[in-house]
């Protein structure tokens, strides 16, 4: 279990005001300038060092992507850091979280990122729906101003720098990095092709590092503290500490931060409670937001929380989105209520994507009272690998995967409806919540 000194976001609940002069005594804005004399690449090798992962998703190495843009921008074409806001996964809510209660550690971040990447400016892309978080952060952004922290030769180091809070409309896709670069340039948010990456030509063409909130957030507290700190929790490849977002059917769900690879257990009885109705009445969980697999209980009941050990499962750490689902959850019910918000979601740019989400999620509402054949379970996988890695962007297997969760490991849940169907009575459905 996480010590609490040991934890770099002290403020999560917000016991605490988020201002400027609440953040400094929390170890925020301490001597930023020394952190910055280190140098741009000696920044960036210390992230390296720390096994530091995006928060976002994906997992990639964050001193790694730091690392490809430009050492010489070009003045007519300067590099710029995007700070990916727009927290949109189902389940997800620990940026928000972040933005709301400690928003120094983010613009404090930035401005970190920001000079090791020889950035311009950076750009915080919030969530439309966040209407009291942007609030939030733009007077955070703009305490920073007041103090010389950032603008002009920030901190005093005689770099300039400045921050653009961007709030969006409420779209899910404008979460993959290029949709939000679109969307910033005014234009529809849809995914770019790629190459070009935005580490080449990414924000108004020019280089470009898109990084979620966590990950920005992280950066000066690792700085402080060091990489091999950083690097002493979690297992191999799977460093540091993480903000976990436990929902669902638990006692107690909260966002807590706890070391990576905390086996699941731990998780849930230490910080949210245990599992409604004891450990077993849990039926499954989706362990990083609603894009990802769901596990059944008894795999995952003593799983490593981390990247490589929910990959072992065929499923994902994701944002660490934990969905808890008890006995009393109709299984297939909520996958298919998923399938309809990938349905929803879909810009529409990629055929696959398009009308394979739609068609999905009409299967899926079948199966949920048994009015399909057997046959169609096959088909629906088949069609689940023709979306999967066939669009420009990610959501198509956001869109799969949790239908591919589903049939893997809940298929004879769906043949019992369809034959029951079948047999001229309806199917006795689990109760649903």
């Amino acid at each position: 279990m996480l010590e609490d000194k040991d934890r770099i976001f002290t403020n999560v609940y917000g016991f605490q005001p988020w201002n400027l002069d609440a953040a400094r005594k929390r170890g925020d804005w301490d001597d930023t300038k020394a952190l910055m004399a280190r140098g741009q690449d000696a920044i960036i090798e210390e992230i390296k060092a720390s096994g530091l992962r995006g928060r976002g998703g994906a997992g990639f190495p964050t001193g790694m992507k730091w690392s490809f843009m430009p050492k010489n921008p070009d003045p007519k074409r300067p590099n710029f850091l995007v700070v990916n806001a727009d927290e949109s996964e189902p389940g997800s809510c620990k940026d928000r979280e972040i933005i709301r209660h400690d928003p120094h550690k983010l613009v404090e971040g930035a401005l970190i990122a920001g000079f090791a990447m020889r950035c311009r400016a950076a750009y915080i892309y919030i969530r439309g729906e966040f209407i009291f978080e942007a609030k939030v952060l733009e007077a955070a952004v703009q305490e920073a101003y007041d103090a010389g922290l950032i603008g002009k030769n920030a901190c005093g180091s005689g770099f300039d720098f400045d921050i653009f809070v961007h709030r969006g409309a409420g779209a899910y896709i404008c979460g993959e990095e290029t949709a939000m670069l679109e969307s910033l340039e005014g234009k529809k948010g849809q995914p770019r092709l790629k190459p070009p990456f935005p580490a080449g030509a990414g924000l108004y063409g020019c280089p470009t590092t898109v990084n979620n909130v966590e990950s920005i957030a992280v950066a000066p507290t690792i700085l402080r503290r060091g990489a091999a700190w950083f690097k002493s929790f979690g297992r191999e490849n799977n460093a540091g500490t993480k903000l976990f977002q436990i929902s669902g059917h638990v006692n107690c769900p909260c966002v807590v931060e706890e070391a990576m690879s905390i086996p699941f257990r731990e998780l849930i009885d230490k910080h949210a409670g245990g599992i409604r109705g004891g450990w077993d009445n849990l039926l499954a969980v989706i362990p990083g937001g609603s894009s990802v697999p769901l596990v059944p209980a008894a795999q995952i009941m003593d799983a490593p929380m981390d990247f490589d050990g929910l990959k072992d499962l065929q499923s994902g750490l994701g944002t660490a989105a934990v969905i808890v689902m008890d006995k009393s959850t109709d299984v297939v019910k909520a996958i298919a209520r998923i399938s309809y918000f990938y349905k929803h979601e879909s810009c529409g740019q990629c055929t696959p994507c398009r009308e394979g989400t739609g068609w999905m999620w009409r299967v899926m509402e079948r199966l949920v009272t048994g009015e399909a054949s057997v046959e169609e379970i096959d088909q629906l996988w088949d069609v689940t690998k023709q979306v999967e890695g066939h669009t420009i962007c990610a959501l198509g297997d956001a869109a799969a995967w949790p239908i591919q969760g589903l049939i893997r490991h809940y298929r004879p849940e769906l043949e019992r409806r369809i034959a029951e169907r079948a047999a001229g009575s309806a199917p006795i459905l689990e109760a649903a919540e």
